[in-house]
């Protein structure tokens, strides 16, 4: 353990003292090849003009290679992986997509993946916005954002590991752990092994992924709302409008471009989703996702790189759209800027 933390602190070091010794270095080289002190007036502002123009490439030149290195380089490796056989030698066209169309596991990976998307970016924006309104209203509503805010802090694991405490099963006979269970049974309930309920377990998932994102969705959405001028709310409630006719015909409309956001945002995570499923069935129980399905194929059963790089580009290209569309509202709500 105390070598863990070691490392941990010494990669934290190292990584920001890197980072400041190049931005001070490659400062101070640019001022060595075009200084702008000790020359003449001209050549001083000759070299301020260069300095402007190569500086910015010095602090996006690491950026660029490595997005290139780390993002650029395994699309491509995994779009060429997607058309050779198991071992990543043979090509073998399009076969690797007509397996995963016509394959059981898959379509329901698939459908499995849709119902995440009905369900868990729409519960994560409702709620969001709902406790952003009501704990704007309260004297402890800063208390109470940072407690719901919490979870998002805790890794996808680990909020796993947390919530399969919650849905723990203890045979018949045994005093029931699960906080879900021991309710039940006090209750005069029969305990069930929910997250091996087939259907019904994938809604007992995507509990945690609401539990993570809501306080993501109420911060952005407690921005926006604070955002709306407080004349417009003032008028409405001269004219004798609710609080839910403003919530719902005033609010809402205002902010609808960062819902918009929130909810794509949102909805590109779950299309990603692995860890929760991976620590909670491991795709077991008619529970498999997509993002797992790749692992499997990808890492296990001897590996598969033909069949789990396929899965991955089709993850990608479902991603691409929503991904287009979120930068265009969030360019939309900056005014392009």
């Amino acid at each position: 353990m105390a070598a863990q933390i070691f490392s941990a602190i010494f990669v934290i070091i190292i990584g920001v003292g890197g980072c400041v010794a190049y931005f001070w270095g490659a400062n101070k080289l640019l001022d060595l090849v075009f200084p702008s002190r000790g020359v003449s007036g001209t050549a001083a502002v000759d070299n301020l003009r260069r300095q402007g123009l190569v500086r910015p490439w010095l602090f996006v030149g690491p950026a660029m290679i490595i997005l290139t290195i780390y993002l650029i380089y395994p699309v491509v490796e995994t779009l060429r992986l997607s058309f050779l056989d198991r071992g990543g030698e043979n090509f073998v066209g399009l076969a690797n997509y007509e397996w995963a169309f016509g394959d059981h596991d898959f379509r329901n990976s698939i459908l499995n993946n849709i119902l995440w998307l009905a369900v868990v970016p729409a519960a994560c924006t409702f709620l969001g916005l709902i406790i952003a309104v009501l704990t704007d209203k309260i004297w402890w509503g800063t208390i109470a954002k940072s407690l719901i805010f919490l979870p998002l802090a805790i890794s996808f694991v680990g909020a796993s590991v947390i919530w399969k405490f919650i849905y723990e099963y203890r045979g018949e006979g045994q005093v029931q752990i699960g906080l879900l269970n021991a309710i039940i049974q006090y209750f005069g309930g029969q305990p069930q092994v929910w997250i091996s309920l087939p259907f019904w377990n994938n809604f007992f998932l995507m509990v945690i992924l609401i539990w993570i994102q809501t306080g993501f969705a109420m911060v952005i959405l407690s921005s926006a709302l604070r955002g709306i001028p407080e004349e417009t709310l003032e008028a409405a409630v001269i004219d004798g409008a609710n609080p839910f006719q403003i919530f719902w015909k005033i609010m809402v409309p205002q902010i609808w471009g960062t819902i918009a956001v929130v909810w794509t945002t949102i909805t590109i995570l779950v299309l990603k989703v692995f860890d929760i499923v991976l620590t909670m069935t491991n795709g077991q129980w008619n529970s498999q996702v997509l993002a797992n399905l790749m692992f499997d194929w990808m890492f296990r059963g001897g590996g598969d790189f033909g069949r789990g790089a396929t899965i991955a580009i089709i993850i990608m290209i479902a991603v691409i759209p929503i991904m287009v569309w979120n930068i265009r509202q969030a360019n939309k709500e900056t005014g392009g800027h």
